[in-house]
């Protein structure tokens, strides 16, 4: 490894035993003092970060008083399952799997991104299968527009540009996704007198990586001040089963397998972690550069993004706007 490798790794160093007793106790507080609630729902997709968030919760509150509830769908990576049981076994926490398949069909979720492709790909169908993706905008100064790689019942590939239409199309229906997945928790939470706990991690909130309404909805989110790098820190410690540590984190949301860099961050997320605590401690980017192996023009285009990322997330992060007085 590295001396620049080594010391962003340093950077970002926590004490992972005093920060999960931290959170601990702060997950307590809110879920019995605050909220009145008897534990919590944690939607568990198989990655680090729902992962993390079930065990914290199952410290925090007892495993009896946590749920964690698998949702896969039609095109869900059947690893996500196994991994999810897997994680809830080795927590002694209580699962259940809800296949919300049938609820994405009635809502003709698959239907309409499919009616957003075909604006661009009019031959797209029954058996194709598809992903959206972003250009590297750390390697080259471009414009970040988005394409959908499709794939033929044949197995032939092809990256077509999206015009705005299809692009907002495709989001807008995958979106029903997490909101399907959300209302779920949430009957589940009622009907236990639990709370739904949150699972982004600080580079998913800040910079809008969710779904309002939707991934983005809960009663308290334990990790949202944590950097990417320093959730893995807690996983360690947490002893967090290693086929989850090792797997590489996807946003398990369209047919073809597809990473979180490609789809939204467009650099691996231990350089992405660096760049934004780089921005957040307002470090130059002739300073930062090394420490993540890039060039200071490099650094300053991730910055630039970070800054549109954040302006993005603004509108994400907004309560509702009431008009008048209210009591709360």
């Amino acid at each position: 490894m590295g001396t620049h490798v080594r010391e962003a790794r340093d950077v970002l160093a926590i004490d992972a035993e005093r920060e999960t007793e931290r959170i601990v106790e702060a997950i307590r507080q809110v879920v019995f003092y605050q909220f009145k609630r008897k534990g919590a729902v944690v939607g568990v997709s198989g990655g680090i970060d729902s992962s993390v968030v079930a065990a914290l919760c199952a410290r925090a509150l007892g495993p009896d008083r946590v749920l964690g509830l698998l949702m896969p769908e039609g095109e869900s990576s059947p690893d996500s399952v196994v991994l999810g049981r897997q994680l809830a076994e080795s927590l002694g926490i209580r699962s259940e799997m809800v296949d919300i398949t049938p609820m994405l069909d009635a809502s003709r979720c698959y239907r309409r991104r499919d009616d957003a492709i075909r604006l661009v790909v009019p031959e797209y169908g029954a058996g194709w299968k598809c992903k959206i993706t972003l250009p590297d905008l750390i390697a080259a100064d471009q414009i970040a527009l988005f394409s959908v790689v499709v794939q033929s019942p044949a197995g032939e590939r092809r990256k077509v540009r999206l015009t705005l239409e299809a692009y907002l199309g495709m989001v807008a229906a995958s979106n029903m996704k997490q909101r399907t997945r959300k209302m779920v928790e949430y009957y589940h939470a009622d009907r236990l007198n639990f709370a739904v706990a949150g699972t982004p991690n600080r580079l998913e909130y800040e910079l809008g990586f969710f779904v309002k309404c939707g991934d983005g909805a809960a009663d308290f989110k334990p990790i949202a001040h944590l950097y990417k790098t320093q959730v893995y820190q807690l996983a360690e410690y947490l002893e967090i089963p290693k086929e989850i540590q090792e797997r590489p984190p996807t946003t398990d949301t369209y047919p073809l397998e597809q990473s979180q860099e490609e789809f939204y961050f467009s650099m691996p997320l231990s350089k992405m972690d660096v760049c934004l605590y780089g921005r957040d401690h307002g470090t130059a980017a002739s300073e930062l550069a090394p420490m993540v192996e890039l060039t200071a023009d490099q650094v300053q285009r991730a910055y630039s993004m970070i800054d549109r990322k954040r302006a993005h997330a603004r509108y994400l992060h907004r309560s509702p706007v009431c008009f008048g007085e209210t009591s709360s």
